[in-house]
């Protein structure tokens, strides 16, 4: 029996093992970009701090009250009008809230108020720049009518 005759070369070359270890750095990569940030993304703050204002606007409304945000550089509360003077409000998504880990709003004054009278409208436009480090910033809007926006 006669063995069937091989190639001299039993191996790789040199241009595969390149292309191989190329594909498994290009791979590597795409998993390490696709790790989410540990503290959060930057819009998703503002997210959460809009819903919010939205929803006290929304309550002056409903309730036929004032109610106030107040933002400062630790974090954000909302208060309702009741007897005269601001009380904050005990709902648990309308709790006092600190700003997430490293972000750090661009305010015009240390402790901004917005209030929202009954049928919505708010005191003074109000414009919170949330930033974090260099990152670009995410900017949250509340217009004289009562409008929330983002931008970011």
């Amino acid at each position: 029996m006669v063995a069937a005759s091989r190639p001299a070369q039993a191996g790789f070359t040199l241009i595969e093992l390149m292309i191989v270890i190329t594909v498994i750095a290009l791979m590597s990569a795409l998993v390490v970009l696709a790790f989410p940030d540990p503290r959060g993304r930057l819009i998703d703050e503002a997210e959460r701090f809009a819903a919010r204002a939205r929803t006290a606007h929304d309550l002056a409304i409903v309730e036929g009250r004032s109610t106030s945000i107040w933002v400062s550089p630790g974090g954000y509360g909302f208060d309702r009008r009741e007897g005269g003077k601001w009380v904050p409000m005990g709902d648990k998504a309308m709790t006092v809230t600190s700003w997430g880990r490293d972000v750090r709003p661009v305010l015009d004054e240390a402790r901004a108020r917005i209030i929202f009278d009954s049928t919505g409208l708010a005191s003074a436009p109000m414009r919170v720049q949330l930033r974090r480090g260099a990152d670009a910033a995410a900017v949250v809007t509340i217009g004289a009518d009562g409008r929330v926006t983002i931008n970011g």
